[in-house]
Parts: structure tokens; C-alpha cells; sequence
């Protein structure tokens, strides 16, 4: 969560510079998208834990 928070904040920067670099601000997008397409997938796994079948 704080790494997804650390992107939002240079994210944010990046974008109120006076001459914003694009392709920083489309590489930041894409991992802040990443990391919380990550953030994501672990909170359904642990909201639904694995049940083990006995035999």
C-alpha cells in the first residue's frame, strides 16, 4: 500500500511540473495500475482462503 501511495505522490509531481515529462507520467500510470491490480489480487485471496479437500 505504501509503495501504491509513493507512485500516486511522484505521479502527482510529475504532473503539476512546469513542462511534465509524458512518458514518465505513462510509465507511472502503468505501475501505479500494476500495483494495485496486485493490491487487488491479494485481498480476494485472503478474503477467500484455499480450503483443502480430505480424502
Amino acid at each position: 500500500m505504501q509503495y501504491h501511495q509513493k507512485i500516486d505522490r511522484e505521479l502527482r509531481a510529475e504532473i503539476t511540473r512546469r513542462w511534465p515529462d509524458m512518458f514518465r507520467i505513462q510509465k507511472l500510470k502503468r505501475l501505479k495500475l500494476a500495483v494495485k491490480d496486485r493490491l487487488e489480487s491479494h485481498s480476494h485471496t485472503s478474503l477467500h482462503p484455499v480450503r483443502l479437500h480430505k480424502f
